[in-house]
């Protein structure tokens, strides 16, 4: 297999090489003998790594993200932040042998430099897809606390992270340029949209202060234990508004019950942020052509196959969000 192939080998393939970058990586904060296992592969890989001495660790190598680093840098500050912030739970960031927290060394299967992190493991159960309404409001909870928090947040000199005020957030555009694959009659119709998504959001900008959100809080980047909520995952941090951090949590759940209950939680410790009914579904629509923007550009092989249905839920949704607005 040539190296250049790396992204059309299967997951296992990249999975076994990716195991044994993750043991040359862990060498460099001194893990020899851990045993490790790849326990998530979709846009990064996140192993679990566990010592002879009974400590254990998360190591994630941004094998899809082009996050800086650094972005990367931004993200270890906030959530050593996040660490002094009394009723948020995050894990901790560990230093390699050079006491950096950002470890970045030649993938040689895939021709890159990678960048590695290692954090603290967290012990409890994930969340998912099935929250109870107990951890939606604690889920709540924790958002409005780290908002209320962060809001004077100022990064380090040697840090940066992404604003959010464009459609796409700063990635790449599949969609709406050269590189869009769309229909004309798909495209226009999103480009309708986006429009309508863009003025909402603009206006949102206008009347609220931006600052940093985690941006990317679901069931599968929330642990519960003994009723305990943890957050991880930072690897999607940057400044953007209040509400936009909410409408990412919002568009996971599936029911008025789920929502409620989150947002009962986040008012339990300061007002909700000022957004109307229309500016809330544009942003949730926003974050469905963030996704559908994704799946045109991964490189990860189940997630591609996705992409047929997804994109014919996604009219549908714009053809609503389109007659709602009118």
């Amino acid at each position: 297999m040539l190296q250049n192939d790396f992204f059309s080998w299967t997951s296992e393939q990249q999975i076994e090489s990716l195991t044994i970058f993750a043991k040359k990586a862990l060498e460099l904060y001194g893990l020899t003998d851990a045993e490790i296992e790849c326990i998530n592969y979709e846009f990064n890989a996140t192993f679990s790594v566990s010592t002879n001495s009974g400590e254990k660790f998360a190591l994630r190598i941004n094998i899809n993200s082009m996050r800086t680093s650094e972005n990367i840098l931004g993200e270890i500050e906030w959530v050593q932040f996040l660490q002094r912030v009394p009723e948020v739970n995050v894990p901790t960031p560990i230093a390699n042998l050079e006491n950096s927290f950002l470890t970045t060394i030649e993938h040689q299967d895939s021709a890159r430099y990678l960048n590695c992190v290692l954090y603290s493991w967290l012990d409890g159960v994930e969340v998912g897809d099935e929250p109870s309404m107990d951890q939606l409001h604690n889920i709540g909870r924790t958002i409005a606390t780290m908002h209320k928090a962060s809001s004077e947040f100022k990064l380090s000199s040697k840090s940066q992270l992404p604003a959010f005020k464009d459609l796409l957030w700063g990635t790449e555009d599949f969609l709406f340029g050269s590189k869009s694959v769309l229909s004309e009659s798909h495209r226009k119709l999103l480009t309708q949209a986006a429009q309508l998504v863009i003025k909402l959001t603009d206006e949102l900008y206008e009347k609220s202060k931006s600052h940093i959100i985690h941006a990317d809080i679901h069931g599968w980047n929330v642990i519960c234990k003994d009723e305990i909520i943890y957050i991880f995952d930072f690897d999607d941090c940057g400044f953007g508004l209040p509400a936009q951090d909410i409408a990412v949590a919002l568009y996971y759940l599936d029911t008025p019950e789920q929502d409620a209950a989150l947002l009962n939680g986040y008012r339990s410790v300061k007002p909700l942020p000022e957004y109307s009914e229309l500016a809330m579904k544009a942003l949730l629509l926003q974050r469905r052509l963030m996704l559908l923007n994704y799946l045109f550009e991964t490189n990860n092989q189940e997630h591609k196959g996705m992409l047929p249905e997804y994109l014919e839920k996604t009219i549908e949704r714009v053809s609503g969000f389109l007659a709602d607005a009118q």
